[in-house]
């Protein structure tokens, strides 16, 4: 049995926030199933049930209305996560349980004493919960996690013995003496667990210990306990599990058994969970049904017949990095016919390279970027594409789990092709099969882009996103594909220096350290550090882990002011992972060729329309550290009398909010140009300007970035290291300060509910179908996404129409200037010098009208000989 409550408390709070491609949290989702998959593995039980508790009230409130009182409320980002966990038990099968006025507790002591009773059954508990070690028998165990999720100590009537000195039934004596403030459970005043073991060790229980008070030495003991009698036995009686819960489940209700694999795989990969799925050993062929076989011809040379004004055409690269990638095949279908073409003949045809690169020549197509990248480094110009089927897809349902053109077909109700999984395998079985196999396979999605096509756009027309689709998503795919393949010149030599100087500062301030411990020690073993720390030094354990105490980041900085050798742990730290995971990491994926990097920008990706970088992913170089900063000086133009301009939105997401949200007080701090987190704590904390300090604005630019990406009390408390109930007044304060910003909230909540979905200001939709769902927590989350998904997704489509006109503009204006990347709110370019006149005025104007708003988008610009001198 497992305690469905406790596990997943202690998953949450050993975890990092995990969240999928979707935004939802899943560390406690992760962290329940990984120990649901060691119980199963490990134990193999005939029979599993995961207890939960019903809700916050319980028979022990009429005993002692306080109970539990003292607990925090449970974070959102933890509630939202146990529907989740309910719905991963139903796709294993495990059965699972609750009853209104009982405790998870009071459902498994309840079975525990009647299956190891009645029917002999050996019963194993799991839980973070030392209560249940009461349940402790001759047939029933308790495995209670340690410090973290992943390892557990088994207690039975021996280990409880000897790790207590008392056997399992006065677990709930020591309980009622020493009380539990996690349960706000009382005890006598001045009773620690000790001294309450000492007492049962003379006196047996409570009960005999109260009968027996005149014999208890110690003039202040003694008094506690004649004062505090009545609260001694009410303790105990809280402390005891209910063993009498009217409990009616069949037997036959409680087997584990066979469960429902593929339900168990779906739901791992819309979490994302891509190490547990690697733990199962399954044949995607078997979960696709058969594909009716498909007319079709194998080229043997290119003709014009071949080759319409309008075809749909998929160029098939199986590698997830496509720069430079074998090409499998292609495939193209039209009114002619439908025919394979083998790589070689497409590469080697003229015939073929005057079609791909004809404009009039009109091309649907899946993937347009992967195509005209992996066709543009085989010398072939891809142009004349007006529709890709991946980028419709990913508009009209931002939050599928797969755009895969096997998927989107069947969401259409057409099974007509086959998942590539299905053709090529996965993993280390992935291979290439036979070219009869391949080709009917690459006929067949483009045949379904083909197919697909006229429903599709008549898809987008319907629901307006016909501008979004044709105007902004189309061009910037191929404006992506080119700045991908143009890459940005690295000075791999600078990097290299870069390098060997972290080496010089890693090996200096490993000496610093050793001799501020006094000891030679080896700096990144955990192990070893954990015994410098916290034996040699004395430093307090703040948290641990299976292997010994805790030495992360996070108990790092909390010790850094209690001994002089941890903020140099922790620079070191960092100098490594930015030499490891940069410097190194860079070098490696420098291309031979072209001395770049070529990254892949994930255009459709994120729900709010965002685009991240992969492989390597360059918007997320450290620039916290100047160490850090310094690796954009390798980043410089491709030739040596040309510069890199930078250009950046300012505080882009608070001016969106300020427009959508119509707030008079942000509109006006805007269009004063006043600085806004100078204003928010101005209005909150109720100052005058120069009162305002450091602090104040720190805090009040956390609520500002907070309230955009629909923080919670909890969120903010981590982040500005106060308690959730400060954080929660902060949070009310500024809605009082900013009521246009509450009004919004409350009203895009309300247009939720009534259309399902949210949109930007270019009518990008999210939908939120859980907004009205009943279960509270699924409905919360709706809501706070239905609040940041507008403002988020509004300042992604902004950046997005500023590349797109900047590209046109720079197209019209005839220069040689070349946009490189975009990282979050920024731009980078290179160009001649001669340009730069021409670029300082060309790129803030453009990318400051990209969308008018009711304040003033404010573009700040700077250039200079590398990224880094652009800054």
């Amino acid at each position: 049995m497992i305690d469905g409550n406790s596990i997943a408390y202690r998953a949450f709070f050993a975890l990092p926030l995990l969240n999928n491609d979707k935004g939802v949290y899943t560390n406690a989702v992760y962290g329940f199933t990984t120990m649901l998959l060691k119980v199963i593995e490990e134990e193999k039980p005939t029979h599993l049930l995961v207890a939960f508790d019903a809700g916050k009230t319980t028979f022990r409130h009429k005993t002692f209305q306080e109970y539990k009182g003292g607990r925090q409320k449970t974070p959102p980002e933890l509630s939202e996560q146990f529907p989740l966990i309910r719905e991963l038990l139903d796709a294993f099968n495990v059965k699972r349980y609750e009853i209104e006025n009982y405790e998870a507790d009071d459902i498994i002591g309840t079975l525990a004493k009647e299956v190891s009773e009645q029917e002999d059954w050996e019963v194993k508990i799991y839980s973070g919960d030392k209560d249940l070690l009461q349940l402790v028998s001759e047939k029933v165990t308790v495995a209670l996690t340690r410090k973290g999720i992943s390892n557990v100590d088994t207690y039975d009537e021996t280990f409880v013995l000897e790790k207590y000195g008392i056997n399992p039934k006065q677990i709930i004596d020591m309980k009622g003496l020493m009380g539990d403030p996690s349960d706000n459970i009382p005890g006598v005043p001045g009773i620690g667990e000790k001294t309450a073991i000492k007492l049962l060790k003379e006196f047996g229980s409570v009960e005999k210990l109260l009968e027996s008070i005149d014999l208890v030495s110690g003039k202040k003991l003694k008094e506690n306990l004649t004062e505090n009698k009545e609260k001694a036995v009410m303790s105990k009686e809280l402390a005891t599990i209910y063993c009498e819960v009217p409990i009616t489940i069949p037997r036959d209700e409680l087997v584990f058994g066979e469960y429902d694999e593929q339900k168990v795989i779906s739901l791992f990969k819309e979490l994302d969970f891509q190490s547990l799925l690697d733990r199962f050993d399954f044949d995607e062929t078997e979960l696709v049904e058969e594909i009716e076989a498909l007319d079709f011809t194998i080229a043997n040379e290119i003709t014009d017949e071949m080759l319409t004004k309008e075809s749909a055409i998929v160029v098939e690269v199986l590698d997830e990095n496509y720069h430079q990638a074998d090409i499998i095949g292609l495939a193209i279908v039209n009114e002619n016919g439908r025919y394979y073409i083998p790589t070689e003949m497409a590469i080697a045809s003229d015939t073929f390279k005057e079609w791909a690169k004809d404009k009039e020549a009109k091309k649907a197509i899946f993937d347009a970027k992967r195509a005209v990248v992996a066709l543009g480094w085989k010398g072939i110009e891809l142009e004349g594409i007006n529709f890709d089927l991946l980028i419709a897809s990913y508009i009209l349902d931002p939050s599928a789990s797969s755009h895969e053109v096997a998927d989107i077909a069947n969401r259409k109700g057409k099974r007509i092709v086959s998942l590539d999984e299905a053709i090529y395998g996965k993993g280390a079985k992935r291979s290439i099969p036979d070219r009869d196999i391949v080709a009917e396979h690459l006929v067949k999605k483009a045949n379904t882009v083909y197919t697909l096509r006229e429903e599709v756009c008549e898809e987008l027309t319907a629901n307006q996103l016909n501008e979004l689709f044709y105007d902004l998503e189309m061009p910037l795919t191929i404006i992506l594909g080119k700045m991908e393949m143009t890459g940005v010149k690295v000075d791999v030599e600078q990097l290299r220096l870069m390098g060997e100087d972290l080496g010089e500062q890693l090996k200096n301030l490993e000496k610093e350290i050793h001799s501020l411990a006094g000891i030679e020690f080896n700096i990144n073993s955990p192990k070893q550090l954990g015994e410098v720390l916290f034996e040699k030094l004395n430093l307090p354990v703040l948290k641990k882990t299976k292997t010994g105490a805790s030495t992360s980041a996070d108990v790092l900085e909390k010790l850094a002011d209690k001994h002089e050798v941890i903020p140099s742990i922790l620079h070191y730290r960092q100098l490594g992972k930015l030499n490891s995971t940069y410097i190194e990491g860079l070098l490696k994926v420098v291309h031979q060729d072209t001395a770049k990097i070529h990254t892949m920008f994930n255009q459709a990706l994120t729900q709010t329309g965002r685009l991240s970088s992969t492989e390597p992913n360059l918007q997320n170089i450290p620039i916290r550290l100047e160490e850090g900063r310094k690796i954009r000086k390798a980043f410089i133009p491709s030739s040596p009398d040309w510069i890199i301009f930078a250009a950046d939105y300012s505080q882009i997401e608070l001016r969106v909010l300020a427009h959508i949200a119509n707030d008079e007080t942000l509109i006006d701090a805007f269009n004063n140009g006043m600085d806004i987190h100078t204003r928010t704590a101005m209005d909150v904390f109720h100052v005058e300007k120069d009162a305002v300090t450091d602090l104040m604005r720190r805090h009040a630019k956390a609520v500002n970035f907070g309230i955009v990406y629909g923080i919670s009390d909890y969120g903010l408390s981590q982040s500005l290291g106060i308690t959730r109930k400060e954080a929660g007044s902060f949070i009310e304060r500024y809605l009082e300060s900013f009521p246009g910003v509450r009004d919004y909230m409350d009203n895009i909540v309300q247009e939720a509910r009534e259309k399902g979905f949210v949109t930007t200001l270019l009518h990008r939709r999210r939908f939120l179908p859980e907004i009205t769902s009943r279960n509270f927590n699924l409905r919360s989350f709706a809501e706070r996404t239905a609040m940041n998904t507008p403002i988020q997704g509004t300042a992604a489509d902004i950046i997005k129409k500023a590349m797109v006109n900047i590209a046109l503009r720079i197209e019209a204006e005839g220069l040689e200037a070349k946009l490189l990347l975009q990282v979050h709110d920024e731009l980078i370019f290179e160009a001649p010098k001669q340009e730069l006149d021409k670029l300082k005025l060309i790129v803030p104007e453009v990318m400051e009208s990209a969308i008018d708003l009711k304040v003033p988008l404010k573009v700040e610009y700077a250039y200079g000989s590398s990224w880094y001198d652009a800054k």
